[in-house]
């Protein structure tokens, strides 16, 4: 039996939530296509984004390690699929659309600059008198303009829907601009659970990629609410912490925290009782998140994160050569833009953008290898340009 589009379309709204996105119902494209036979809209997005040079590029971008300090670490690339995993777990529970929040999960980094966030913060600096950035809106410039696979029009042509969930992306340390997408409402379930997801997500892996590389002892972790629990359910009492003890004890926070989120979700969802994804979207307050219960050791686990991990010397040394990196090379292009590829500098003609977001969007696409070797052919004597 072949499944046509429509009938995927049929399934989505015999077994959806009332609040969950159909793609049957999307706002549809900024130009009109075809649709697929086989695929929804929300599916065809997916796919897009999956083929697009900035999301291969995570492969090569710094979550909390650079590249080239270990292939165990996670990437943007690792991030982002187990993102994608978590957000479509917790979607698959709560009757929400799984194809929407998949594609919004895959796209909500491929707008991070290398260096992670020590790169971010150095573009911001440079461009705050040039428009800004960040990389929640650079996501958006990249599917609307920046991507060009099509001869019609720039960018993926992406549902309204995805946009607004790459737009309304939000976290602890991702602030939303969606001035131009109905700002005075939430993202829907499915951008929410997104949002989720990406936090759940650094927490628990940055931890993990910390008990690995050494940057933090299990020892530092005794008396976090999450750690002990952890253990008594594991069976692990100070022993070796071995990788197969970290392995288990990872998967246990994980499955213990999306357990967290659904049923903690599910009880706002009952109150708020929302008729249709704009009733969702009107409401007071997120109804995807944690109890407060958890929440609260979530916290309490970030903020160890943050000084024992983030602010460890070896991540502090790092992010400021990362900074030094960024800023000097973005200075270097602006001196002399000549220096910039050919295509770079014929890109902007028609849109009319200044010579300094010509070198932020360059920059911000190169992966973490890619600067590293561009800074040596601009300030190392050694070698050619």
């Amino acid at each position: 039996m072949i499944y046509t589009r429509e009938a995927i379309e049929e399934a989505e709204r015999v077994t959806l939530a009332p609040y969950a996105a159909q793609s049957r119902c999307s706002r549809g494209r900024v130009y009109p296509e075809p649709e697929a036979m086989h695929r929804t809209a929300f599916q065809r997005d997916r796919d897009r984004i999956l083929h697009t040079t900035a999301f291969r590029r995570l492969e090569y971008k710094t979550q909390v390690f650079v590249n080239h300090e270990g292939d165990y670490y996670r990437t943007r690339l690792t991030h982002t699929l187990e993102v994608a995993q978590i957000g479509r777990s917790i979607a698959r529970a709560l009757g929400a659309n799984e194809d929407l929040i998949e594609a919004i999960c895959l796209a909500h980094d491929i707008g991070h600059p290398p260096f992670g966030h020590s790169g971010e913060a150095a573009l911001a600096e440079l461009m705050q008198d040039y428009g800004g950035f960040d990389h929640n809106r650079q996501s958006l410039r990249i599917v609307t303009y920046l991507e060009r696979r099509y001869p019609d029009f720039d960018g993926l042509n992406l549902t309204y829907e995805v946009r607004e969930g790459i737009v309304k992306h939000e976290t602890e340390y991702d602030l939303s601009q969606a001035e131009d997408y109905e700002p005075e409402k939430r993202g829907g379930i499915e951008a929410q659970i997104a949002n989720l997801a990406d936090e759940l997500t650094y927490s628990t892996h940055d931890l993990d990629d910390g008990l690995y590389s050494g940057l933090l002892r299990p020892a530092q972790l005794e008396g976090l609410a999450l750690w002990e629990r952890g253990k008594k359910r594991v069976g692990w009492a100070n022993g070796e912490f071995d990788e197969l003890a970290r392995h288990c004890f990872h998967r246990e926070l994980i499955g213990f925290l999306v357990e967290d989120a659904i049923n903690a979700t599910q009880a706002r969802l009952a109150e708020a009782n929302p008729k249709s994804p704009d009733e969702l979207q009107r409401l007071p307050h997120n109804v995807v998140a944690h109890s407060e219960e958890v929440g609260n050791m979530v916290r309490e686990l970030k903020d160890f994160l943050y000084q024992n991990m983030y602010r460890h010397y070896r991540v502090v040394r790092m992010a400021n050569k990362a900074r030094r990196f960024v800023i000097e090379l973005f200075q270097s292009y602006v001196a002399d833009p000549d220096q910039l590829p050919t295509l770079i500098k014929r890109r902007p003609e028609p849109r009319g953008d200044s010579l300094q977001r010509i070198v932020c969007d360059y920059i911000a696409g190169m992966t973490d290898r890619y600067a590293l070797e561009e800074y040596r052919r601009q300030f190392s004597p050694d070698l050619r340009p």
